[in-house]
């Protein structure tokens, strides 16, 4: 089973659907469904990824509070693995408010709460250099301690990748500069990639990030699928053809499905084609943790589902 440790970006997601319009004043609405979901640039994908039957474990901070209760328990009722979760007192657990509308979009309402706190002093690094593979979300916001896990895990022959949840603006991409010649994997989307490089296409905008020493490009483009670059090989990957939902976790979820292919040794076009299925199981569902499915059945549905 492969061992994967998310660290970083961990979030309790409150998804309320369907939303048309906010009311007004006082006012209020009835709505179908209001659920709570573990997310995050980590934490939605330690969830799919112990979906899909990897070994999970995550490094994060929460608050002393109900929400990071919550999303603990959401969090181990996926098979996560919580003991390397810390609580920091006087600050509240990362949450956003998701109003979901007729198309499966979702504006967002988000705090960023204890994710600001997490530090070095918080990440146990034997646990990085004895997993399989290690998935840093959030980048951004651990700073040096960014560098120390990824070189930790490179020390130790163990593969990386980064998701970031900052906005694609260059100021960003400097802050984590010193990540990416040790990161395996980069997984923005497309938005973020665009901005982030300062360039107009996305096969520009990865290009530009192997030339800054990253290994392999991974980026999500909504119904157009998935782009993805190396230093040998490009290539472009069909989104699936499905009635979506709620395009929530969507990105992590590719996340989850590209680097376990990477994980398992599947070649680029077969890691991009499972985040690509894996990611349509979340988008036909409520939330990131919605749904019934594993490794084989994503892989079923791959084969037998038609792409865009």
């Amino acid at each position: 089973m492969t061992k994967v440790i998310c660290i970083g970006v961990h979030v309790l997601d409150v998804h309320v659907a369907t939303v048309d319009s906010i009311p007004e004043g006082s006012s209020g609405a009835l709505v179908d469904t209001i659920r709570m979901s573990p997310a995050g640039t980590a934490g939605g994908t330690a969830v799919v990824l112990s979906k899909l039957g990897a070994e999970v474990a995550s490094i994060a901070a929460v608050g002393d509070d109900p929400i990071g209760a919550t999303l603990l328990g959401l969090l181990q009722a996926n098979g996560v693995d919580t003991a390397r979760v810390v609580t920091k007192g006087g600050v509240q657990t990362s949450a956003s408010v998701l109003p979901i509308n007729g198309n499966g979009d979702r504006p967002a309402w988000h705090c960023i709460g204890a994710n600001g706190s997490l530090t070095l002093d918080d990440i146990d690094l034997d646990a990085v250099r004895a997993a399989d593979h290690v998935h840093v979300g959030g980048p951004e916001f651990l700073g040096d301690a960014a560098v120390a896990v990824l070189e930790a895990a490179r020390s130790a022959g163990v593969t990386t990748s980064v998701d970031m949840l900052a906005p694609g603006e260059p100021m960003w991409l400097d802050a984590i500069a010193a990540c990416l010649p040790l990161v395996d994997l980069f997984l923005p989307n497309d938005e973020q990639l665009l901005g982030l490089t300062a360039t107009t296409t996305l096969e520009d905008g990865a290009q530009a990030l192997l030339d800054r020493g990253v290994g392999c490009v991974a980026v999500t483009a909504g119904a157009r699928g998935a782009y993805v670059a190396t230093a040998d090989q490009t290539a472009w990957v069909p989104a699936f053809e499905i009635e979506v939902v709620d395009t929530t976790g969507c990105g992590d979820s590719f996340s989850a499905g590209f680097l376990l292919g990477r994980a398992l040794g599947r070649d680029l076009l077969a890691s991009a084609t499972l985040g690509c299925a894996t990611a349509a199981q979340v988008a036909q569902n409520l939330s990131t943790d919605a749904g019934s499915y594993d490794l084989a059945s994503v892989d079923e549905f791959a084969t037998a589902t038609p792409t865009r």
